[in-house]
């Protein structure tokens, strides 16, 4: 797979959001630049930073030294607040359940894999997590079996 969603280079570190308290992971240099708007990506970012996945929490990213960075600051934040499942490709997370539902999601999925294969991904910094999207289609194809076997 393309270097995005391969193993990353460096280590991934966790830390614990300052404002929710949520699980985080660290992200790299190279993610919090491309994701930070102009002019707050000016700054020189000191420290490990971390990305807070909830999307309840006004924290998008935020260092080992104190410093947060709000999440309408990320130029991914309307994407964000509208569950984008895949970055690079424009993929909403209700649009694959839907997918999912009419038995098609196969073919969204298999792009995608196809895609990252082939290097054709970007998550390092289209991702404002500058993790690869392919764990969370796995994620909702797991929560919409649960939902389904629940109603049965």
């Amino acid at each position: 797979m393309s270097s995005c969603c391969s193993d990353h280079a460096t280590k991934i570190i966790t830390g614990s959001c300052p404002k929710c308290g949520v699980f985080c992971k660290s992200i790299d240099n190279k993610t919090l630049y491309h994701q930070v708007k102009f002019p707050e990506n000016q700054a020189a970012f000191q420290g490990k930073y971390y990305f807070c996945p909830s999307k309840e929490c006004t924290v998008g990213y935020f260092s080992s030294t104190g410093h947060a960075i709000p999440k309408q600051h990320l130029r991914t934040y309307q994407e964000f607040k509208d569950d984008k499942l895949c970055y690079c490709f424009d993929i909403n997370a209700s649009y694959y359940l839907s997918a999912l539902t009419a038995n098609n999601a196969d073919v969204i999925k298999n792009f995608v894999i196809q895609k990252t294969k082939s290097g054709d991904c970007a998550c390092d910094v289209r991702n404002p997590s500058g993790q690869c999207c392919l764990a969370k289609f796995k994620i909702l194809e797991k929560n919409n079996f649960l939902s389904k076997s629940a109603q049965l």
